[in-house]
């Protein structure tokens, strides 16, 4: 039987798994962690077909990592399952390389870090397989009526899913949405450490998967998931099954508004803080791809109103250099992220003009001649008046390095998911954050579900460049994620990733996020307020004009 590996051509034996007939290659890899085939991902355990087109899915790959990650999560639960059975265990969020979890019921000590890290050691050396099983939604109901647990019991509310699938090592079973390694074997570097009142389960970067990276965890970031994890336990609704219990039992209104106003009260408290630095006269806001800068702005000002300060904005974007000076990245393009691309010395000189009570002329950059224009413009600063400031590079004060830090307040926001799919399995803050692109560029941009995916991985990279590494350098927070937005985005982001079929490369990740949303509960979007962050992925906000 022929089939397409890598893009040469094989004879393989019929009805062996991809495992069995690259044993040698998976063996020498080490990384190799699944296959993709004809642009779907697949366990190793897939049996090829006739004509198939298989490639090798390894830890260099968005997919690898992720694969990796499930499988380190259930080695750790099952330790847990064998060590402390009573355990109330919870995967809560991710922390550049590693996952925190915490232990509800029980008060975490090294000792148990140690007998745990023991078990996983045990587990991993002894290679154990890992096998899906699927039940019918009949089968899986008298399963989980003998067994008592909720492991997985979220499929059984899913409406478009016909089957109950769980994985098996030994006698212990969990669910976790993906494929997974085919044996613990797979999973080799690992590292488990106390960390804050629960722990870390460290794993590869996607830049070397053959070590542990030592970039510690953002202490800030920690403690602005807390705090809206915290929140939501208090509300009841820190799971998707709880999320959409509430829905079902006709709460739908009170979720959005307490949502809507967690926001507000927060963006109250920032614009709080704010005034009583005093003497802050430049407000700096940045954050990856579709964090809902522009209306977190928008709010920012009008709470700062309120105190007394009127904002006036300047957009970095129109003091880009001359086309002809603009840096080259490493495959010989222009480089419009990099800091270098930034008209520096003009953006400072202004900014120190206007601080200083001087008038400045306002630049019009012309993304199509590739240079600044001056139409007459002019911008001249009040005493009542600060400076609103958005862009990527604004956590980094090479960007106003002649603004004194004591006339700056600078905050980073993001849509820093905390609502998990179960106790197991988390939603990730760049899949919140991908669908909200994904939205946006087909209602105000034109471009279709297909044009988003593939140029999310050059976005993902500007913001581990020029954004992340600045986070910790903030003096405040902002999480933009509300609870219920998966439960609008849904209707908007469905039909769009539908339209993506296996012909396209992106076929893997449109499908995932496809079969993810099924698990949500609509909402309609008329409960969406008009000044709501959402409105700006789905249109009708009042800042529109």
């Amino acid at each position: 039987m022929k089939i397409q590996l890598n893009g040469q051509e094989k004879i393989i034996e019929e009805g062996k798994t991809v495992a069995e007939l690259f044993e040698k290659e998976i063996k020498e890899s080490s990384i190799i962690m699944a296959c993709c085939c004809n642009n779907e991902v697949k366990s190793l355990n897939y049996i090829p077909k006739e004509n198939d087109n298989i490639s090798f899915i390894d830890l260099l790959s968005r997919d690898g990592r992720r694969i990796y990650i499930r499988g380190l999560l259930y080695i750790m639960s099952k330790a847990f399952y064998e060590c402390y059975p009573e355990a109330l265990l919870s995967v809560n969020y991710q922390l550049s390389n590693a996952m925190y979890c915490e232990v509800d019921n029980m008060k975490l000590t090294q000792e148990m870090i140690n007998t745990i890290n023991k078990k996983m050691d045990e587990i991993i050396k002894n290679n154990l397989p890992i096998k899906k099983v699927e039940m019918t939604k009949q089968e899986a109901e008298k399963f989980y009526e003998k067994e008592k647990t909720l492991r997985g019991i979220l499929q059984l509310d899913n409406k478009q899913k016909e089957e109950v699938s769980l994985y098996f090592c030994e006698d212990y079973y969990n669910y976790f949405y993906g494929v997974m390694p085919i044996t613990t074997g797979f999973i080799n570097i690992y590292e488990i450490l106390l960390y804050n009142t629960g722990f870390i389960l460290r794993y590869p970067g996607k830049h070397n998967p053959y070590a542990l990276e030592s970039k510690p965890a953002s202490k800030k970031l920690i403690s602005a998931l807390d705090e809206y994890k915290n929140i939501h336990e208090v509300l009841d609704v820190n799971t998707l099954y709880k999320l959409n219990k509430q829905i079902r039992d006709g709460k739908t209104s009170e979720l959005v508004m307490l949502a809507e106003s967690l926001h507000e009260k927060k963006i109250a408290d920032i614009a709080d803080k704010i005034i009583k630095k005093k003497g802050v006269k430049v407000v700096l806001i940045a954050g990856p791809s579709s964090s809902g800068k522009t209306t977190f702005a928008k709010r920012l000002g009008i709470q700062l109103k309120l105190n007394g300060l009127k904002p006036v904005t300047i957009s970095v974007d129109n003091y880009f250099v001359e086309r002809n000076e603009t840096p080259l990245d490493q495959n010989g393009n222009l480089d419009f992220e990099c800091l270098e691309a930034i008209d520096l010395k003009l953006f400072n000189d202004h900014l120190t003009t206007l601080l200083n009570g001087g008038e400045i002329k306002c630049p019009t950059f012309d993304f199509k001649l590739g240079s600044k224009k001056y139409n007459g413009e002019t911008m001249k600063l009040s005493e009542d008046e600060v400076l609103v400031i958005e862009g990527i590079h604004c956590l980094n004060d090479k960007l106003t390095a002649s603004i004194p830090k004591d006339k700056k307040y600078k905050i980073y926001i993001s849509a820093l998911t905390v609502l998990n799919v179960d106790y197991y399995n988390r939603i990730s803050t760049t899949d919140t954050r991908l669908i909200r692109r994904i939205v946006r560029d087909n209602n105000f941009r034109g471009y279709s579900a297909l044009d988003t995916l593939q140029i999310w991985d050059s976005v993902n990279r500007g913001e581990e460049n020029y954004i992340f590494p600045f986070q910790d350098d903030s003096d405040n927070m902002f999480n933009t994620s509300l609870i219920y937005e998966l439960c609008v985005l849904k209707k908007y982001a469905m039909p769009l990733l539908g339209k993506i079929d296996n012909s396209c490369k992106e076929y893997a990740e449109a499908k995932r996020l496809y079969e993810f949303l099924k698990y949500f509960e609509d909402i309609d979007d008329s409960l969406v307020p008009e000044n709501s962050l959402l409105r700006e992925f789905i249109g009708g906000s009042i800042f529109e004009n």
